[in-house]
């Protein structure tokens, strides 16, 4: 007989082959999980391979990539001669500058006709880009224009690449990148190559008086929406005449249309004989102070200012905000918000006679237009008393005043349209 002894090291044998046994079946398995996990991995990358090629030989067929060129995000160095429609006399052979301190109006003739179909904002290219007349610009300005740019935009051989820095302001980024496609599809073949950053935000950033100095005197050539006398930003058309969806708004083309119907509603002379405005007044303090004229007990301005709440209007479907239904007085007031408004172009459109509050920033037609010839100035700091006279002398001088309301409208559909507003970006992208 075996003592206990021994079977007790039998059983911790067999156990220990047991145990061995397990761990054998176990190590198998995970082997085969790791081969079934690495073919799936082969699988996934060979299918992210080909889709890739794929999709690249799809957009190359189709025009929108270009296998000699992308290897890198590399600045456009070789020049093409820029080819445009128009013959702008204002713009090529402009043989003066129009000085940083001179009145942005007073500068325009408005009894010279021009001997170009260009509109006449377009002179104005020369003076945004003269920071850079002696010394160009170098890859190291564009480099310093991330630090605050949402998008650099390259164009080589008629094909756009984007790299994104940050996301703008709901889309924003993505209206302006669309209205450049549209003008490469209006111009196949005929842009230059270009480099550029852009920045979406409100206000310039680029402030002239940093570059005084010797040490700070490379300045960024940076491209925004609007800018203002202390800066050195590059004006370029808004977002919002490729469309604003967040507020329902359409693109130029077919808000000015719907605007031309309006104004065709409501003849100016039945119009309502006081100033109009609705807006959100919380985005600047310039605009709290404008509330201060509407209509009280104890007093009567000639303004009906109107709040608008843009979170109710969504909610109800912007039943309440249509443009084209906002053309029913005879005067329409535009202020700036927290940098300047985009309202500016649907306000002139009306017809009506536009009271302008004198503004800090510009965008990048206003400067094409003139006091008492296409609106009537406000005063800033008087805004009430300055309301109330310009209505009480538009009521008192009719046909003058619809005169003035009429000019401003004819300019912007004349002379701001999708393709006047793409080349002038163009232009002065393609002299920077």
């Amino acid at each position: 007989m075996l003592c206990s002894s021994h079977l007790l090291i039998i059983k911790n044998n067999r156990l220990a082959e047991k145990g061995k046994h397990e761990d054998e079946l176990a190590t198998t398995n995970n082997i085969k999980r790791c081969r079934c996990l690495e073919k799936s991995i082969v699988k996934v990358i060979v299918f992210i391979v080909v889709s890739l090629f794929i999709s690249a030989a799809l957009l190359d067929f189709l025009g929108y990539l270009d296998f000699n060129v992308f290897e890198g995000f590399k600045l456009i160095t070789k020049r093409k001669e820029p080819k445009f429609p128009y013959q702008c006399d204002v713009v090529q052979n402009q043989s003066h500058q129009i000085s940083s301190s001179q009145s942005r109006a007073s500068s325009l003739n408005p009894n010279h006709s021009q001997p170009s179909t260009c509109p006449s904002y377009f002179r104005w290219i020369h003076e945004d880009l003269r920071p850079w007349k002696q010394t160009g610009i170098t890859k190291k300005m564009i480099k310093k224009a991330s630090k605050t740019a949402h998008f650099r935009l390259v164009i080589h051989n008629g094909k756009a690449y984007v790299k994104r820095y940050r996301k703008s302001i709901q889309s924003r980024d993505d209206f302006t990148l669309w209205g450049i496609i549209q003008l490469l599809r209006w111009y196949p073949g005929r842009l230059p190559d270009l480099d550029l950053m852009f920045d979406a935000d409100d206000r310039p950033v680029v402030r002239s008086d940093d570059f005084i100095s010797q040490q700070q005197k490379e300045p960024s050539p940076l491209f925004r929406y609007c800018s203002d006398d202390a800066s050195l930003d590059i004006v370029f058309p808004d977002w919002s005449f490729w469309g604003w969806a967040e507020v329902n708004i359409k693109p130029w083309g077919k808000s000015l249309e719907a605007i031309k119907e309006g104004n065709n509603m409501t003849q100016w002379k039945d119009r309502v004989a006081y100033a109009y405005w609705r807006g959100n007044p919380y985005v600047d303090p310039t605009r709290g102070d404008l509330l201060k004229c509407n209509i009280s007990e104890h007093e009567d301005w000639n303004t009906r200012l109107y709040i608008q709440d843009w979170d109710k209007e969504s909610k109800e479907g912007f039943k309440n905000s249509n443009l084209e239904n906002q053309c029913t007085h005879r005067y329409k007031i535009y202020i700036e918000g927290w940098a300047w408004s985009v309202s500016e172009k649907y306000i002139m459109a009306c017809d009506s006679m536009t009271l302008y509050v004198k503004p800090r920033f510009y965008d990048f037609y206003i400067r094409g237009m003139m006091p008492l010839q296409h609106y009537w100035p406000i005063r800033d700091d008087s805004k009430c008393t300055s309301l109330k006279f310009a209505v009480h002398w538009g009521n008192t001088h009719v046909e003058k005043a619809r005169e003035i309301g009429e000019k401003g409208s004819r300019f912007i559909r004349e002379e701001v349209n999708m393709k006047d507003g793409d080349e002038r970006g163009a232009r002065a992208r393609t002299m920077s």
